[in-house]
């Protein structure tokens, strides 16, 4: 297991953490740049969780900046910021969007390699920034 942290710049932020993310599972199983022929034929599932309340893990397209905005602007639509909410600390928007994004995405891995689609990415959502988020990376053969 391995983890890292991210510091977010804005209330709503969507970073790419993907290059993180791949360093982090290749310290799990301990592949240096070396060549460690064994982490190179390694299979199994890399676990990526962020363990907040107001933050998220989405994975999605990484090429055209305009995906995550949309999803951005998305969520703030149906879960507008000034709503009356029972918790009153005026970030119950942000729990609330993380949870119907999720904390953690688990991603397949072939021969040391995270399995993800040509165009995608791995995200930290950020609903309640700025913030300093920790992302913790388990890696299973």
């Amino acid at each position: 297991m391995s983890d890292f942290e991210i510091n977010t710049l804005k209330k709503t932020n969507f970073i790419d953490i993907t290059d993180e993310v791949r360093n982090s599972m290749n310290s799990c199983f301990n592949k240096p740049d070396s060549g460690n022929k064994e982490a190179f034929s390694t299979s199994g599932l890399c676990l990526i969780y962020t363990p907040h309340t107001t933050a998220g893990i989405i994975i999605n397209e990484n090429a055209d900046p305009d995906v995550v905005l949309d999803i951005q602007n998305f969520l703030k639509s149906i879960i507008p910021a000034g709503i009356k909410f029972n918790h009153a600390e005026g970030n119950s928007d942000a729990h609330v969007k993380s949870s119907i994004i999720g904390n953690s995405r688990i991603v397949p891995i072939l021969n040391g390699k995270l399995l993800l689609g040509r165009w995608e990415g791995i995200f930290l959502c950020e609903f309640d920034g700025p913030r300093t988020r920790k992302v913790i990376v388990a890696a299973v053969r």
